[in-house]
């Protein structure tokens, strides 16, 4: 499954909601952001690879700045991950082993 966008805190919450208990992975973006653009291909494949185990969205931080702030987003892009509706990990930046390596981690958490 590809990415999906996200517009709404409503939408979020609603894909929260569906998750049950995968892990959510929450890409914060801007469509100016030259390493989000760059980390986007890579995202989707990821998104793909992994959709039996996590789902994949993104937030666009220009037009749901609402959810950036409440998030406390400062850089992009920034990941979230999410079990439950609650943040269980971030990483800041466009770091794709990084995430990785936290997307493994929170994988194995019971």
């Amino acid at each position: 499954m590809p990415v999906k966008p996200i517009h709404t805190e409503a939408e979020l919450e609603a894909e929260f909601k569906a998750a049950g208990t995968k892990l959510v992975v929450v890409d914060f973006f801007a469509e100016w952001c030259l390493p989000c653009q760059g980390a986007a291909p890579y995202i989707t494949n990821l998104s793909r690879a992994m959709q039996a185990v996590a789902v994949f969205l993104k937030v666009d931080v220009d037009t749901c700045n609402d959810l950036a702030l409440k998030y406390g987003v400062k850089a992009m892009p920034t990941f979230i991950l999410f079990r439950k509706g609650a943040p269980v990990g971030e990483i800041e930046g466009p770091n794709m082993n990084t995430l990785e390596e936290e997307i493994a981690k929170q994988l194995y958490v019971s």
